[in-house]
């Protein structure tokens, strides 16, 4: 049976929560809505916001900061091409954060995480991220009830990574990503379909050890541009959508201030490669300012950095940016805090991160916590855990 009246409560926040078109479920946000990422309605819309959403502890209670930090196993996400300077032989973790909780009480997303050095320049990194969007119940025309359905999204990677010398290496990785929001429900004159595409990313890493300030210290710096690949649609031979094609630039900085204590500044900028909508006419759907968003991928990456009606001022105000800083003692006990800020006219994600985490042995266990305001963010009071082992002990 195609269902074609949904609990009107709970399926317009499902819809509002995940920003979608009531009629092509592209992942585009209404007026006063919020996309998975946490995202206001007035930010680029993407297809699977849920791939932009940071999974992990450490990186989580400094500002979503990940880029240039010191490797460990969650740079399948951050950054894959720092897997080749990972110090454990191989590690994996496990990271959990319930989200969106202002707006639902049942989404999560869950993140694992593996890593194997090869030998002394080449490592395997794959991960697996699966958002679970919660219970949709279901109503048929008559509002007679046909149970429940429960939405999910998901993507699985592989990534390679090799170094070049003894200081800069090289990432590459494959994503496969599926998102299933509907259970084939007939919706103005079309079937909504689960979703698949695949995307690549490309990084870089680089580092350098040295003196600063009378103290031993390492900058590193970090380039990455993820989910480069097809569009995404929901019903076929209907619209498609780009994939949240991401370019994450950032670099750290480390002083090792005596043998006990450490501490690292980390700073990363943020952009979507994605088409600007332009600005059309409300009665025609003629474009006044901009340019047509109706593009190729590759013209969409290319197009996205002179693309903004507003000209080069607007193009800045699509960059984000997080600093965060880090403090090991003993290099057993770490306190984090954090910083992210997303201009107000482009999805106005704005919060302090706050984030602890303790070694023993082989395990590592990480906590963050996100501050936002309670009436105008839907990400206030977040919660991240992440638990890493590495096989062979810890080093």
């Amino acid at each position: 049976m195609n269902f074609t009246l949904w609990h009107f409560k709970r399926i317009t926040t499902f819809l509002v929560t995940l920003g979608v078109y009531s009629n092509t479920f592209g992942q585009v946000v209404g007026a006063g809505a919020t996309s998975t990422n946490g995202s206001s309605s007035n930010a680029i819309p993407t297809a699977v916001p849920f791939l932009s959403v940071s999974p992990d502890s450490r990186s989580g209670g400094m500002g979503d900061n990940g880029v240039a930090l010191s490797p460990d196993v969650n740079a399948n996400y951050w950054n894959p091409s720092k897997l080749a300077f990972i110090e454990d032989n191989t590690s994996m973790a496990l990271s959990y954060s319930p989200w969106l909780r202002h707006l639902l009480p049942d989404v999560s997303l869950t993140y694992l995480s593996f890593a194997k050095k090869l030998d002394d320049r080449n490592a395997f990194g794959a991960s697996l991220r699966y958002f679970n969007l919660g219970t949709i119940e279901l109503f048929d025309q008559y509002q007679s009830p046909q149970g429940t359905y429960r939405p999910n999204e998901f993507s699985i990677d592989g990534s390679y990574a090799r170094k070049f010398g003894t200081n800069f290496s090289l990432g590459l990785t494959m994503r496969y990503i599926h998102s299933s929001l509907s259970n084939g429900a007939f919706v103005e004159g079309q079937t909504i379909n689960a979703a698949n595409a695949v995307a690549a990313d490309v990084s870089m890493y680089y580092k350098s050890a040295g003196q600063q300030f009378g103290k031993d210290a390492l900058f590193a710096f970090g380039v990455n541009v993820s989910n480069i690949g097809s569009k995404i649609g929901y019903t076929d031979g209907g619209a498609t959508y780009f994939l949240p094609t991401n370019l994450k630039i950032g670099a750290s900085n480390t002083w090792n201030l005596d043998e006990y204590n450490q501490f690292t500044v980390a700073l990363d900028l943020n952009k979507l490669l994605v088409p600007t909508p332009p600005i059309r006419d409300p009665s025609t759907g003629a474009i006044i300012k901009g340019k047509d968003d109706n593009r190729s991928v590759v013209s969409g990456i290319f197009g996205s950095f002179s693309d903004a009606p507003g000209g080069f001022s607007e193009e800045l105000k699509e960059i984000s940016f997080s600093p965060g800083v880090e403090y090991w003692y003993n290099k057993q006990f770490a306190l984090r805090a954090g910083y992210f800020y997303e201009n107000p006219t482009k999805g106005n994600r704005q919060y302090v991160t706050l984030g602890a985490g303790l070694k023993y042995d082989s395990f590592d266990f990480d906590f963050s916590y996100l501050m936002a305001s309670q009436d105008q963010s839907p990400l206030a009071n977040t919660l991240r855990f992440t638990l890493a082992y590495k096989f062979g002990g810890g080093k």
